[in-house]
């Protein structure tokens, strides 16, 4: 079986380890801040704090976001659930913008239509949680634009983007949002086994994202209350738990891991190129929808291919459904996967009164999509067995 993604592990990932766990705490030690640093150095963006998950970054970018009950925050439909998912851990209302057929992340006329009628009805959003699909960077200018005196905090799910560009600056770099969270699972573009981490350019941000991910719980005296505690208490051992936060710490052989794995991103990124380029190519003249093709400033990181079937699941042709020829590649040893189901259609969410028809262009898409194999160790055999299947049950 063809896996649709799969990681990379070098013999220096496993000693770097091997190493932390021969020779290193294996939490709470120096590999986490170095794992950060590295991050930061990457993309440029002037804090991180890692975490055991991007859900988990999701939901503490909220919590630094000031979300609570009674606010809204928007996403798009066309994510994993944990886009939606991290308004709600906070007790707030979640509701969507519909995506862009041609770019496949949220449509940028809808949401400036959106925003005008929200600030007309004064129910403008908290936040924005925006998606960077398969990699492909959101408009990210034109959505700073649209936020601009709206006091509306930004934040990029960024959870398929570490190695893409956008405007010449790697995504991440938190140029024109508040935060961005990364992920680091098997399929992403590195990965620490699981793991995520939050990046942003504001000092208060950063504190606020570094207690919510460790307790609450700060060692650092210029943060202390300091009316709240009996002095003779206070040596150097003393920490003080000045919010309700979570366990949301990263260990630190996963970071060590990501610190091996990072200095070869840029590698992974190229090889993820070039066999999106060996598709763009050979399957030009399938009857398929093919993604959007990335410019030298705004590189995608090829997380994901995903072609659309110009055929939908009611087909007149039962045998030509996307159901029937998803079964019939993976019969043929190609492990083809779907993203995403968009979030609304869910039963939970269709339990808080989301319907099917509300945002046709992420449902539309949903029922013509087939995500195909692309990882940096698919070889280019691989790559022309999984074409001339889809030749084989298309033509």
């Amino acid at each position: 079986m063809i896996p649709y993604g799969k990681h990379d592990i070098s013999g220096d990932d496993i000693d770097a380890v091997v190493d932390v766990l021969e020779n290193h705490f294996l939490t709470q030690g120096s590999k986490v801040p170095e794992f950060e640093k590295a991050l930061c150095d990457y993309t440029n963006a002037h804090f991180c704090t890692a975490v055991n998950s991007a859900t988990s970054g999701l939901h503490v970018a909220c919590l630094a976001a000031g979300v609570t009950q009674g606010d809204i925050v928007w996403t798009t439909p066309n994510s994993f659930v944990a886009s939606a998912n991290c308004a709600l851990y906070c007790s707030a209302q979640v509701d969507f913008v519909d995506m862009d057929e041609q770019t496949r992340n949220i449509d940028i006329t809808k949401l400036g239509a959106k925003l005008r009628d929200a600030k007309q009805a004064g129910l403008l959003p908290k936040a924005l949680v925006i998606v960077h699909f398969a990699g492909f960077s959101c408009d990210m200018q034109a959505i700073a634009d649209l936020l601009s005196g709206l006091d509306i905090v930004l934040i990029e799910d960024a959870a398929h983007g570490l190695g893409g560009s956008y405007n010449g600056l790697k995504i991440g770099s938190c140029e024109y949002s508040d935060m961005a969270v990364l992920s680091f699972h098997p399929v992403k573009s590195i990965t620490t086994a699981e793991g995520g981490a939050v990046l942003t350019n504001n000092s208060e941000l950063a504190k606020k994202i570094l207690l919510f991910a460790k307790h609450g719980v700060t060692r650092d005296h210029a943060l202390f209350d300091t009316d709240a505690t009996e002095p003779s208490l206070a040596g150097d051992w003393y920490y003080q738990q000045l919010t309700l936060g979570y366990n949301y710490r990263l260990s630190d052989m996963q970071a060590a891991l990501g610190i091996s794995q990072l200095k070869r991103l840029d590698d992974f990124v190229v090889a993820r190129q070039q066999k999106a380029n060996f598709y763009f190519q050979a399957l030009a003249n399938l009857p398929l929808i093919l993604p959007l093709k990335t410019s030298i400033d705004n590189q995608s990181a090829w997380h994901i291919f995903v072609v659309e079937l110009k055929v939908t699941d009611d087909a007149s042709n039962p045998g030509q459904t996307r159901k029937a020829i998803y079964r019939k590649l993976v019969e043929k040893g190609i492990g083809v996967n779907v993203h995403y189901l968009p979030i609304h259609l869910h039963p939970f969410y269709q339990n808080l009164g989301f319907e099917y028809g509300d945002f046709p262009c992420s449902e539309n898409y949903y029922h013509r999509a087939i995500t195909l194999p692309l990882y940096p160790s698919l070889t280019q055999q691989q790559q022309q067995t999984v074409v001339d299947a889809l030749t084989e049950i298309l033509v």
